[in-house]
């Protein structure tokens, strides 16, 4: 996947600059943790930094539907698709430190299909933000009704919050399960079971 880092709009200096800004909160930062940002162990750190977070967050600057690009085709098929475990690393906004877990996806098509490698990479889109559990869901399951208006979208995230678990309540064995079910998905029970089912096998 090619990533497309900076912001509309930016151009080198923007974007020099942009990036030194944050390189001197992260100094900042770690002056306040009581630390030498000029120590060799740290020199480069806030250029790391600025670099990392570029790219953890670079779904900003990703437009869903331009991933998704022409890979929409016609196809006369209207049975359950179920996409499963699709792995992802986002950021909690709350402390913006991460959350990953698995992402499992099912829609009932509409005379058309979307390329599988698409799921994840709209899946990535959203995920490389900062992020709550509940509205990753929400936006990925939105996303594909938009694009394929299929009969039915559901979409599960299942993952683990370091905020909990190196943090807080330190609880490391805690795992969140969020779930959308759009259309068809949400009005038949039937429907919702089979996918369940699908996403429950190992």
């Amino acid at each position: 996947m090619e990533f497309n880092f900076g912001r509309p709009g930016e151009d080198d200096k923007a974007k020099a600059e942009r990036m030194e800004s944050m390189q001197d909160a992260v100094r900042t930062l770690l002056s306040c943790l009581g630390e030498d940002p000029a120590r060799p162990g740290l020199i480069d750190t806030p250029k790391r930094v600025a670099k990392a977070l570029e790219f953890m967050t670079h779904g900003y600057t990703t437009c869903p539907k331009k991933v998704i690009s022409d890979a929409v085709f016609p196809e006369d098929h209207d049975d359950m698709v179920v996409i499963r475990d699709i792995e992802f690393y986002s950021m909690c906004e709350h402390h913006m430190v991460p959350f990953y877990g698995k992402v499992h996806i099912g829609y009932l098509p509409n005379k058309s299909v979307l390329g599988l490698s698409k799921f994840s990479r709209i899946v990535e889109v959203f995920a490389r933000r900062l992020q709550v559990q509940e509205r990753l869901t929400k936006q990925i399951a939105a996303t594909l009704m938009d694009v394929l208006k299929p009969t039915g979208c559901a979409v599960v995230v299942e993952a683990q919050h370091m905020c909990m678990q190196m943090r807080g309540v330190q609880k490391t064995a805690a795992s969140t399960t969020t779930s959308t079910m759009l259309g068809t998905f949400r009005i038949d029970p039937r429907t919702r079971d089979e996918f369940l089912s699908h996403i429950q096998r190992r």
